[in-house]
């Protein structure tokens, strides 16, 4: 017989959304219990803590598990989960995964449909419509993590390191992903880099930045691979090569519009698996997944299961 649980398990990070989780969670409790959804309730008091929850309360047999935050929750989350079914070997489809989102960027929520509205993701979860998603490990030397939604280097882990600086040193607000995108653009240098692509060599040479991901949004509502699908099993990646600081301005409105692939600069696929190796120790850069820095080059970067549920609107 088997021993999972029926009930939620939810992650809630207090210090998200500039420290005003509690303000609305609470609320969030009392629909719960008016719609007459079975939970539980667990506080992460540090950072990667809701890695080590997660995995804890997979372990313990729950299979419905949301976090309340942001982004950063989301991943950690994400990654507890997909860490315990590596380990033993449990199939990622067991698992459904929730988003509540209380935090400054909230992109996955975007691809799922999810509304930002804390009462009304609420509602989501009790209507329990969900749809499955693939499963992306990445590989460093020594370290595995795994990517619900996009990362990258370059450009990309620039700017998430910039707002995360931003956000650890007190500063909340939606326009310090602008103000990182401005100042990483005019701050920017190219690396050395190749990018093998289910064993083909797709680009050698100079860059300013790799992205790649399932989903679609990131850094507060760029799309870098605005054709990303979080279920086709594929992986999408974009390169942006060396152009001038003109050129680069003149493409960052196709970021936020979704059109970035009808530039001529920049150069785009799909693959299962993916390798990006710096061709010199200056280029071996940082690396962000989901909007937090988790290592720096090389890596390889493989869609590693599929089937993992979310609660969709």
């Amino acid at each position: 017989m088997s021993n999972n649980k029926t009930e939620w398990y939810f992650i809630v990070n207090p210090r998200a959304g500039s420290g005003r989780t509690m303000s609305q969670w609470v609320p969030a409790e009392r629909r719960l219990c008016s719609l007459g959804v079975e939970y539980q309730t667990v506080l992460t008091d540090h950072r990667r803590h809701a890695t080590i929850l997660a995995y804890e309360a997979a372990a313990r047999g729950f299979r419905r598990i949301a976090a309340v935050g942001g982004d950063g929750s989301v991943h950690e989350v994400f990654c507890g989960v997909c860490r315990y079914c590596s380990e033993s070997g449990t199939p990622f489809a067991e698992f459904t995964l929730a988003v509540v989102p209380i935090g400054s960027g909230n992109d996955l929520i975007r691809s799922l449909g999810i509304p930002r509205d804390t009462l009304k993701a609420i509602d989501c979860i009790a209507r329990g419509a969900t749809a499955a998603s693939d499963v992306v490990k990445v590989s460093f030397a020594g370290k595995v993590a795994y990517m619900a939604n996009v990362g990258g280097t370059g450009f990309d882990s620039h700017v998430c390191q910039r707002v995360n600086y931003q956000k650890e040193s007190g500063l909340r607000s939606k326009s310090i992903y602008l103000r990182s995108l401005i100042y990483t653009v005019m701050h920017i240098r190219p690396i050395n880099l190749k990018l093998i692509a289910d064993g083909q060599t797709v680009y050698d040479g100079a860059c300013y930045s790799i992205a790649l991901g399932c989903g679609r949004y990131s850094g507060g509502g760029m799309r870098q691979v605005p054709e990303a699908v979080m279920d086709d099993g594929l992986l999408d990646y974009t390169i942006v090569p060396v152009i001038s600081l003109p050129l680069i301005l003149c493409q960052l409105p196709l970021l936020f519009s979704g059109k970035l692939l009808k530039s001529p600069y920049v150069k785009a696929g799909k693959c299962r698996e993916l390798q990006i190796i710096p061709m010199d120790k200056a280029s071996e850069d940082v690396v962000e997944i989901d909007g937090e820095i988790e290592g720096s080059l090389p890596l390889r970067v493989e869609v590693c299961g599929s089937g993992i549920k979310y609660i969709i609107s």
